[in-house]
């Protein structure tokens, strides 16, 4: 069995964003060399996640208003972390409704997904950079 491990930091200007990284998780894929196993994907911090989803701009847009209705970024007060200084409970909120990371079969060679499915890197408290982990295993 080989493995092949990855990171890429993310630096997204606001505090709340999506991008799609896909085409960055295919090229590992093609890189590794394996053509059947398992690709994880995920960030390494707590106010960020790794999902999957339909790459559509609406979409997008209804995850962010969701999630901000669902844990609105203020007040501040609502949020006991917040008393150490911070600003950012919600953001550890909103990544567990989101999610911690996926895992996508390699199968011929390729992430082996259903139709219109894409990996997402969701940012919640963003303006710093962050890093996510690409992991692959098979052979």
């Amino acid at each position: 069995m080989r493995s092949y491990r990855k990171t890429f930091t993310f630096n997204i200007p606001s505090r709340r964003g999506f991008l799609n990284i896909t085409p960055m998780v295919e090229e590992c894929v093609k890189d590794s060399g394996i053509r059947e196993g398992l690709c994880l994907v995920s960030p390494m911090h707590i106010t960020a996640s790794v999902f999957i989803n339909d790459d559509e701009p609406g979409l997008l847009h209804d995850f962010e208003a969701f999630l901000e209705g669902l844990v609105p970024h203020e007040p501040l007060s609502n949020y006991q972390h917040n008393r150490t200084g911070e600003d950012n409970g919600d953001a550890h909120i909103k990544r567990q409704v989101m999610g911690r990371e996926v895992v996508v079969a390699i199968t011929n060679g390729k992430l082996d997904f259903g139709p219109w499915e894409q990996i997402f890197y969701g940012e919640f408290d963003g303006r710093r950079p962050k890093r996510v982990l690409v992991k692959l295993i098979g052979e």
